[in-house]
């Protein structure tokens, strides 16, 4: 009898013993196939974002790109509106300077600053008025979608189209374009090889307009100012309505004269110097990250540089002397050198050649 339970506890024990030890093996093993799994899932999801050209700069890019979305989506819903508010502030300082200031040049200012005046003043305007609407309606030149023989230096990964020297890809218009240099939410249009020039014409005659009005308003501007800081006197000045909004009107214009004198100036001054180097917006940001790119010992040239002068003429299409009255100071609808596409040789220059790259 006591042996037969001896056998029996000690087959008690074996059996406890490989049960405790089978729940060792489940336990290893469960553990062992989660961190499979889990290296498993951390390969997946490197081998979907895995590039072997990512950096910084294109995880900032990418983590921004809702940003970037949304942007593009307002900018061009937002494009007929900023037209209309142009066109609006644009016409309530003219009205104001019909209005106000014409009367008072007429009643007191000489024969000859009368004819400089209204002379100068509609002249300015003309210019004004003529290139910002040739810059919004002018496309800005856009590539062919047939298959040419156009030269090409990459493929647009958005197009899925050859893109030729100089252009890029415009995700608000959604197409690629020539020379492109940037959308412009005030003209709802991009500014590219075919409307670049009016572009720069009408920043330049709005900062000289809204300098124009800025200066000549001046001392009444200061007259009004302090006229309207006697509004809260006790007992108040004996201003008719008419006058007090005849202050309200020249202290609107000069403040708004002076502030997009002030802005527009610095973009014009911006693309006067790029310009003169022969980029565009894009092409400075791209050149600047190129000249860091080369190693020591290397000169970055930039091959669309002319010259100087040479650059002007290029961009305003200069190629006699009377063409800086003509297509500079008055209005020309004439257009740009070359077709955008190609890109050989400066027709001013005459040692340096230019390569499709």
């Amino acid at each position: 009898m006591q042996g037969r339970t001896r056998l029996f506890a000690c087959a008690m024990r074996l059996f406890l013993r490989c049960f405790r030890l089978g729940r060792r093996r489940g336990r290893s093993k469960l553990l062992k196939r989660a961190g499979e799994l889990w290296s498993y899932g951390k390969l997946c999801a490197k081998s979907l974002f895995y590039n072997s050209l990512t950096n910084s700069d294109v995880i900032i890019d990418s983590l921004f790109e809702p940003i970037y979305w949304l942007v593009d989506h307002v900018t061009r819903w937002f494009g007929v509106a900023f037209v209309c508010l142009v066109i609006v502030l644009t016409s309530s300082i003219v009205l104001i300077v019909y209005i106000c200031l014409l009367p008072l040049i007429l009643d007191t200012y000489s024969p000859a600053w009368i004819i400089w005046h209204v002379c100068y003043g509609h002249w300015n305007l003309l210019m004004i008025v003529f290139h910002y609407y040739k810059a919004a309606r002018t496309s800005p030149g856009y590539p062919p979608q047939m298959k040419t023989d156009t030269p090409s230096v990459s493929i647009c990964k958005k197009c899925i189209a050859p893109k030729p020297p100089r252009t890029h890809h415009c995700s608000i218009c959604n197409r690629c374009i020539l020379k492109m240099d940037h959308h412009c939410p005030w003209l709802n249009n991009c500014v590219g090889h075919f409307n670049h020039r009016y572009f720069f014409s009408f920043c330049l005659f709005m900062t000289m307009g809204c300098l124009y009005c800025s200066i000549s308003s001046r001392d009444m501007f200061i007259d009004a100012y302090n006229a309207v800081e006697t509004y809260y006197q006790t007992p108040p000045p004996p201003f008719t309505f008419k006058e007090r909004v005849f202050h309200k009107c020249i202290i609107y214009l000069w403040v708004l004269c002076s502030s997009v004198a002030l802005a527009l100036g610095g973009l014009t001054l911006w693309h006067a110097i790029l310009i003169s180097r022969g980029e565009t917006s894009i092409e400075r940001h791209i050149n600047h990250k190129e000249k860091h790119r080369l190693q020591k010992g290397k000169v970055f040239q930039n091959i669309f540089h002319y010259g100087r002068m040479n650059n002007w003429k290029v961009f305003f299409g200069v190629e006699t002397k009377s063409h800086w009255l003509t297509r500079v100071l008055l209005p020309s609808a004439h257009p740009p050198y070359g077709d955008g596409l190609t890109w050989t040789h400066s027709p001013t220059a005459t040692r340096r050649t230019l390569l499709a790259v």
